[in-house]
């Protein structure tokens, strides 16, 4: 018998019989030429193991959870980094004595600190002491403190508070927490400011700058201001309570924005788990700094010798 395979080329091929004709169409016998050879059998693969499931062999290992003594090192360590970065740093409103730092804190809320040290220089002009602005006319304190926002609520607790400083406290302001709390629209974050920084007392100021950058250094989880400073307290011995304050909030305020942080400027950034949050690109990020980080004024009129920028202009000079 004579197949496809054997004949020659330009030769009419012999009959097929039915059995050659079903061979010829089998893949394994299909002419190749005059040359070709029959190749040999491949042995099929034995079966492989099913493999493994993707999600126990490719998935990372979850890291472990940063114990106790690690997150204390590294909070202690983005503190002294901001040391370095914020020598300077300081409470941003100017005041001379406790009741006018007393007074622009409350007038703080809602609004900036360049706004209220714009503000208080002709409030105190008129207002001196806690018995003057306990005495003035409520319409005039309004348009005196207009500017900052909220105005009538504010001054109804300027005078409220600089009543119960006259009659309460013979007009000074009170160096205790548990005081300066009982006093009208005064709260925990006022009284931690003025503790800090006109009585020497350590405390933790918890802005909202504040809340915001220990979340994202994952130092708390916390959303209320009192467990916020519990926890962070707990991470620092109670002598640099005020000072991390003033560091954390600068930080805040030139590069931790709270819509697009400038990651690729930040100097702690080897340290923030939530590092690419914002722009890393460093010259971008270099755009968004704010005040003398960014070549620009700060927020007092009267800004610290050792402060690096510019003062801030008074109020309707630009």
């Amino acid at each position: 018998m004579t197949s496809t395979r054997d004949s020659a080329v330009g030769e009419r091929p012999a009959a097929k019989s039915p059995k050659d004709a079903k061979e010829a169409k089998s893949p394994t016998r299909r002419a190749a030429g005059p040359t070709a050879e029959k190749k040999p059998a491949v042995k099929s693969p034995k079966p492989s193991k099913p493999p493994k499931s993707s999600a126990s062999s490719k998935q990372a290992k979850p890291s472990k959870p940063e114990s106790r003594t690690a997150l204390v090192r590294r909070a202690r360590r983005i503190n002294r980094e901001l040391a370095e970065v914020y020598p300077y740093a300081h409470p941003e409103l100017d005041f001379e004595d406790p009741f006018q730092l007393l007074v622009a804190t409350v007038l703080s809320a809602q609004t900036t600190d360049l706004r209220v040290n714009q503000t208080t220089p002709a409030l105190f002009a008129a207002y001196p002491t806690p018995e003057d602005m306990a005495a003035a006319d409520p319409e005039a304190l309004e348009q005196l403190i207009r500017p900052t926002g909220f105005f009538r609520a504010k001054a109804k607790s300027l005078m409220g508070l600089s009543a119960a400083l006259r009659d309460r406290f013979d007009g000074e302001v009170p160096g205790r927490l548990e005081d300066l709390v009982s006093l009208p629209g005064v709260g925990r974050k006022t009284a931690n400011v003025v503790l800090g920084n006109a009585f020497g007392v350590p405390g933790i100021t918890v802005d909202t700058h504040f809340q915001r950058l220990v979340r994202r250094w994952k130092w708390t989880a916390e959303t209320d201001p009192e467990k916020i400073e519990a926890e962070v307290c707990s991470l620092f011995p109670k002598s640099d309570w005020t000072m991390l304050s003033h560091r954390v909030i600068f930080h805040g305020r030139r590069i931790c924005h709270s819509r697009k942080p400038a990651c690729g400027a930040c100097p702690i950034a080897p340290l923030c788990p939530s590092y690419g949050e914002g722009e890393t690109d460093p010259e971008k990020a270099k755009k968004l700094l704010k005040y003398e980080k960014g070549g620009m004024p700060g927020q007092r009129l009267k800004p610290p010798p050792d402060f690096p920028g510019p003062p801030a202009p008074p109020l309707g000079a630009g």
